[in-house]
């Protein structure tokens, strides 16, 4: 399997694309997020170079149930993404929601997994990526809900 590394402000065209789309066709959706871990405790947190770009969250995005299962969309967004490649065995779901938060119905699963490395390589679709030992290191810079939901399953802050 391959994919295509698309330049940013096409990133930022598709992305104001589709969210008018799932306004008016309100599709079901599926999507993963990952918060990956490090054995010191730290995290990782990213901006993505589209959407909300001010906001701090996990990286992750869509998949085909019929075609892959929430841990093998990990491992596969993870790799995408971040270059990091973990096996889909060591994930392990934190917790599925329901959203219709977009325009359309979207079952998000966060799942966890330990990091093999902390040297990560960044696709176009992220602005920024950091390992983190807590919130507060990102001063006030607002955080993502599912990142929030992930802190809070795992005990952090």
């Amino acid at each position: 399997m391959y994919f295509v590394e698309l330049p940013r402000p096409v990133l930022r065209s598709v992305a104001w694309a589709q969210r008018r789309w799932w306004r008016l066709r309100r599709p079901t959706t599926f999507g993963v997020k990952a918060f990956l871990r490090l054995p010191d405790g730290r995290f990782l947190v990213v901006r993505h170079a589209y959407g909300d770009t001010a906001r701090w969250g996990l990286p992750g995005g869509g998949y085909r149930p019929g075609r892959e299962s929430p841990a093998e969309a990990a491992a596969r967004e993870v790799r995408e993404e971040l270059g990091l490649a973990i096996d889909p065995v060591g994930f392990e779901v934190l917790d599925r929601a329901l959203t219709t938060a977009e325009g359309k119905r979207d079952t998000v699963t966060i799942l966890t997994a330990q990091a093999p490395s902390h040297e990560i390589r960044l696709a176009a679709e992220l602005a920024e990526a950091r390992w983190i030992a807590g919130v507060d290191e990102l001063d006030a810079a607002p955080v993502s809900r599912r990142l929030k939901m992930a802190l809070a399953l795992t005990g952090r802050r």
